[in-house]
């Protein structure tokens, strides 16, 4: 049997995310199967998902391994259907995303990349899958994330959406809902970046190795074995790390106490806290959906398939 779905994939620096599936942006190549967990089989190599993330790739078609990942997310939403069908020929349009500031170089080249002609076998939890790629569609990242709170947008002319992501922090301006791409830019000081400062100073002062899971840990409130002071100093790097964040985009022409600003992605829902106690920030809304530039992409491609 042949059918057709759509999968959206956001490609992040630290996670990938789909509709409903979020996991590492790490992976694991092996010639022999895998021991144990969920593992991928295809092209004659065995994958594994991994919590060591890949590092930063500004461009991530310089080989195959965005492509791997996409076919974990791609089989994680498949297997969310009836078992049954398994055994379809699945066409799958593929709408994803990037940065806004690197989207008029890269689109054709990233859309290019996962437009893999004839058919695609591959073996997830040892189920076989056969995919063949349909459309691939790139749309912007943070426009994606704000078109799933649209009718709250369009409520002001001028809306700032600021994706705090892994590595990047992006900005893109929307005036009475639209695209404004001459204030559209990209700064490389995500939440990749607060971490290695964050271990840095621990290891410093305290002589303690903290994982980026310990990091969140401490920064979210939630209940750890660290002593006071290494919690404070992690605290405290913080709060200046997310201070200087806002006087950069302040730098750029961007005053947060006017309009419309729209928090988006997972460094969002991490540093939440602490961009609500800026004064550097009026009001805002906070999209706390990890999956929103996902459902964004997929909302823009179902759209623009209606409107054809």
């Amino acid at each position: 049997m042949y059918r057709t779905r759509t999968i959206a994939v956001d490609h992040g620096n630290r996670n990938m995310k789909t509709e409903h599936q979020v996991f590492t942006s790490g992976l694991v190549e092996s010639e022999t199967e895998p021991p144990m967990g969920d593992f991928l089989y295809y092209n004659r190599k065995y994958y594994s998902l991994s919590n060591q993330r890949i590092p930063y790739m500004r461009d991530k078609t310089t080989d195959d391994r965005f492509f791997i990942l996409t076919l974990f997310g791609i089989a994680m939403e498949l297997e969310r259907e009836n078992p049954q069908a398994r055994n379809d020929i699945v066409k799958v349009n593929l709408p994803v995303g990037l940065p806004p500031a690197h989207y008029g170089l890269l689109y054709k080249k990233f859309e290019r990349y996962f437009k893999r002609e004839g058919n695609i076998q591959f073996t997830y939890r040892r189920n076989p899958y056969t995919i063949a790629i349909g459309d691939v569609i790139s749309y912007p990242q943070d426009y994606a994330a704000a078109m799933t709170i649209y009718p709250e947008i369009k409520r002001h002319t001028k809306a700032r959406i600021i994706d705090i992501g892994g590595f990047s922090v992006d900005y893109l301006e929307l005036k009475n809902g639209a695209r404004n791409m001459d204030v559209c830019d990209s700064l490389e000081n995500g939440v990749i970046t607060l971490y290695n400062r964050i271990k840095s100073r621990v290891n410093s002062e305290f002589d303690f190795l903290l994982s980026e899971e310990e990091i969140d840990d401490i920064i979210l409130g939630r209940r750890t074995d660290f002593e006071e002071r290494v919690q404070k100093l992690v605290r405290t790097v913080t709060e200046v790390f997310v201070d200087d964040l806002l006087g950069a985009l302040r730098e750029r022409g961007l005053d947060l106490r006017t309009g419309c600003v729209v928090f988006v992605g997972g460094g969002t829902m991490l540093l939440k806290t602490y961009l609500e106690k800026s004064d550097k920030v009026k009001e805002a809304v906070f999209v706390e959906d990890i999956h929103a530039n996902a459902r964004g992409y997929a909302k823009l491609y179902h759209l623009s398939k209606a409107g054809r």
